[in-house]
């Protein structure tokens, strides 16, 4: 089944859109525009919580919002990605933050304008036995994880929380799926990973435990639609277009969750069932949900939590300001 979230970003070629730097995304939802001609490119990995726009491609919602059409662009790495968004192959993508973060401190002009979805459940740090009952008994302990990825970020910020660094553990790097089976052979002590392999986990052994998740800091595991400013400056019909679709896909699911689910499963290649529990750890936003996160406690909390966590995780070497990354106002979809 394909349910990656590929988060590690590598060189990329940026030159191609540096030129758009200094352009202002505030000014280009000034009044509600038309929409452009052409295709929209928008990456995409086999991540349910951008799951709302496989359900906008196969609802029509696209198309019923002026859109000639959008192409959905398969990554399953994200330094492909990056290299795809520098090059100006495609219109936009989906990241996680901490990847938005990375991008923009390497000098690509990109900005958030919508907060798609968060984890609550679905992000985890998993033990076995009885040696490790709290975070400070990692100490010492041998955890498996991907690092520069969000469970290398979710990792920093139980240690940050609990008074502790990635010094004091012994790291182990591995892909997400790989430290889940670890921690079921007894490989390691701790393992952070993700649905599906959280479950798979849990149910393969009843010794081994949830020790936190991402639910204890929200929005920290979390995603954003990520525009270059040129796009937003000379595509504003588009992007407006592309958001009034997730509100419509998103509404579409909320009122038929089990088609939306069937939907989005089958947009990153598993079944329904396999994702019941990853579904159930997932919070999606609308637009206006997002707006009011973007502007309110995502900006005052989450944000700032997102940063030390990736400066401790060596993601970034210092603090991105926030404008410089996001940018709620062009949300606002009348």
């Amino acid at each position: 089944m394909m349910t990656v979230r590929n988060h590690i970003f590598g060189a990329v070629a940026v030159a191609a859109l540096l030129a758009g730097a200094l352009i202002s995304p505030r000014q280009a939802f000034a009044e509600d525009p038309a929409v452009e001609p052409g295709v929209f490119k928008l990456a995409i990995q086999p991540w349910l919580g951008y799951g709302m726009w496989y359900i906008a491609k196969e609802k029509g919602f696209f198309k019923a919002n002026g859109l000639e059409d959008v192409e959905l662009v398969n990554f399953v790495e994200d330094k492909d990605m990056g290299a795809a968004i520098a090059s100006g192959q495609v219109n936009g993508d989906n990241e996680s933050i901490q990847q938005l973060l990375v991008k923009v401190q390497a000098g690509i002009p990109l900005k958030g304008i919508l907060l798609m979805d968060a984890s609550t459940k679905a992000d985890a740090i998993l033990i076995k036995g009885d040696d490790i009952k709290t975070p400070a008994d990692l100490k010492g302990k041998q955890v498996a994880f991907e690092k520069g990825a969000t469970s290398d970020l979710l990792l920093n910020y139980i240690l940050q929380k609990n008074s502790m660094t990635i010094d004091d553990i012994s790291e182990l790097p591995m892909p997400a799926a790989t430290a889940g089976t670890a921690i079921i052979s007894g490989t390691v002590a701790a393992a952070v990973t993700y649905e599906p392999y959280i479950s798979t986990a849990l149910a393969a052994d009843n010794s081994i435990k949830v020790l936190a998740e991402a639910g204890e800091a929200p929005g920290l595991i979390s995603d954003m639609l990520t525009i270059p400013e040129d796009v937003l400056k000379n595509k504003p019909g588009q992007v407006r277009a592309l958001l009034k679709s997730w509100d419509q896909a998103l509404d579409f699911y909320r009122t038929h969750t089990e088609e939306g689910r069937a939907i989005i499963a089958k947009g990153v290649g598993a079944e329904p069932s396999e994702l019941a529990s990853a579904f159930d750890g997932v919070s999606y936003y609308s637009v206006a949900e997002s707006q009011e996160a973007l502007n309110g406690v995502f900006k005052s909390q989450t944000y700032p939590s997102i940063l030390k966590a990736a400066v401790a995780a060596k993601m970034i070497e210092n603090d991105v300001p926030y404008e410089s990354a996001v940018d709620a106002s062009v949300s606002a979809v009348k």
